[in-house]
């Protein structure tokens, strides 16, 4: 399913499990096809279009989906993908940060491939990652959309930010 959203085309992707994909943009996504092991769940797929629409209205600080992580061989990406989910609405921590909350505080770089590999971009909200010092890094939709949805979250974005909340 696409949808249309304040930052341009999103492509939401559901199985029997949960949300499974939700992507910035349309790049070439296939949908799921009807003959694999996924079968399409137009009900998830239509409750996040529902809640993407609250939170760009402002309505919303929390995502409340079932969600399909299922992905072999996640490890420390998966852990990390789940601690995303533990970042407050409005709030930012640092990849160091995110590799801690995830159990492995001496993988900031790990953490940070974990956010650019995230299938499920707003609803783990990756967006509320940043450098050390604050500063915006590798964001999916690129770095203007990073701050919008900062921004939009009421997030001190570099020079504001003094300190990250943690959960």
């Amino acid at each position: 399913m696409i949808i249309d959203s304040p930052i341009g085309p999103l492509y939401i992707e559901a199985t029997a499990r949960g949300l499974r994909r939700l992507e910035f943009g349309v790049r070439g996504q296939t949908p799921v096809a009807e003959d694999c092991e996924y079968a399409v769940n137009a009900e998830i797929e239509l409750g996040t279009a529902r809640q993407l629409g609250e939170y760009f209205a402002g309505a919303r600080t929390v995502f409340d989906l079932p969600l399909d992580l299922d992905v072999e061989g996640a490890g420390f990406r998966q852990r990390a993908w789940l601690a995303l989910a533990s970042i407050p609405y409005g709030a930012t921590v640092t990849y160091a940060q995110l590799a801690a909350l995830a159990g492995n505080p001496a993988a900031a770089r790990a953490a940070g491939h974990a956010c650019a590999t995230n299938p499920i971009a707003l609803v783990l909200p990756c967006h509320r990652v940043v450098g050390s010092d604050g500063s915006l890094h590798g964001f999916g939709g690129g770095l203007d959309m990073k701050a919008y949805l900062l921004r939009l979250e009421g997030a001190p974005i570099g020079a504001e930010r003094k300190q990250p909340v943690l959960a």
